[in-house]
């Protein structure tokens, strides 16, 4: 039996993940991580009160319960925990969580992509979870990712339409061996029927989709809220890829590689956001084929393996909801934190600031960020 700390969102996938490593014989503590974040509603974890949430890092063992106040999902893991009669904490990461929210902000408006989803499992679901654990005694660090652990190394989950091996590229390699991932050997209607069959309050709650802290509006109205000295200075012009200008747009911050509807602007024949260009303000937009490319430049690399071990013939997934591509990779000679990717064929939308991952079959061999 070992103590696990398990990252519980309130959804069906921690919470059954909690049932599994129970039902494996494992000390299990709860954890929520509260980011701070203004919620559209309070959390009220008894009819009468609000418990409160752990503040820093606690050390030693757990061996009481104690809730927290963020949102019906901190809730709806405390109520899960209670059922399940384990110790349940909340963890305050508002302070990290300002990384996240600022690194979001700074990659729109640089022109980027940002991707907050991977970037908070490895800062802080992989990051702060184990100093936690490390602070009471915990074995292992476990989440209901759809992904496995196969002999120490990480790979892609058995249900490949939930696949969430791409946003874990990013935690560190010494870490693989302290990674627990429960439901990523099962499809996601099996996790669902368990949840059922256990009576869970959460069995058809519905996956979240959207980017947590950004709970209304889009996603350039957050940024704008957050760098109001930013209002105006991103306005520009939309151009064709010939140069032509053909509108204007009121900040570049709203859009992103591959876009083709809300831009508001009618050109006759459907085109997308091909490139965008915070040096001259302009979104570039072209017709289909003139999205696609083969080539990609990354940097900021993680290795899960020896750099070294790499091949050079893999595979390689440019965004969360899409699956690797073959491509040939060239790790760059001075840098192991660089590498360049060249598709078989041509792929669509390769947008700066995503994760480029490389896959060799299933195994996650790391990744890095798209230039």
């Amino acid at each position: 039996m070992a103590r696990v700390v398990l990252a519980m969102s309130g959804g069906v996938d921690s919470s059954v993940a909690a049932h599994l490593l129970l039902e494996a014989g494992h000390d299990v503590i709860g954890v929520f991580m509260r980011h701070g974040e203004e919620s559209s509603q309070a959390c009220k974890v008894s009819d009468t009160a609000s418990l409160p949430v752990l503040g820093g890092l606690s050390q030693g063992r757990a061996d009481h319960k104690q809730g927290c106040c963020t949102a019906s999902d901190a809730a709806d893991a405390k109520r899960v925990a209670a059922k399940m009669g384990i110790p349940f904490y909340a963890l305050d990461l508002q302070q990290d969580f300002r990384r996240i929210v600022d690194y979001f902000v700074d990659d729109y408006l640089h022109g980027r992509t940002p991707n907050p989803c991977v970037k908070c499992n490895h800062w802080i679901k992989f990051g702060r979870l184990f100093d936690y654990a490390d602070g009471v005694e915990a074995d292992f660090v476990a989440t209901g990712h759809y992904a496995r652990m196969i002999d120490g190394q990480l790979h892609r989950g058995l249900d490949g339409n939930k696949d969430q091996s791409y946003a874990l590229f990013g935690i560190r390699r010494d870490r693989l061996d302290r990674m627990m991932l429960p439901v990523g050997v099962f499809e996601k209607p099996e996790i669902r029927r368990i949840a059922e069959s256990l009576h869970l309050g959460v069995a058809g709650k519905k996956d979240s989709q959207e980017i947590c802290f950004v709970t209304q509006g889009h996603h350039s109205d957050f940024v704008k809220a957050r760098r109001p000295e930013m209002v105006g200075a991103t306005a520009g012009d939309f151009v064709t890829t010939d140069g032509t200008v053909v509108g204007k747009h009121h900040g570049f911050e709203a859009f992103t590689i591959g876009q083709r509807k809300g831009l508001g602007i009618a050109l006759g024949t459907p085109h997308f956001v091909v490139r965008i260009e915070p040096d001259t303000r302009r979104v570039v937009l072209g017709l289909k084929h003139e999205l696609g490319g083969n080539r990609l430049s990354a940097d900021q690399a993680n290795w899960l393996v020896d750099p070294h071990d790499v091949p050079q013939q893999v595979s390689v997934q440019i965004r969360y909801n899409s699956g690797p591509e073959p491509a040939t990779l060239r790790l760059d000679p001075d840098s192991p934190d660089r590498f360049d990717v060249v598709f078989d064929q041509d792929i669509d939308a390769i947008a700066p600031g995503q994760a480029a991952v490389v896959y060799s079959g299933s195994h996650v061999l790391g990744g890095g960020w798209i230039l």
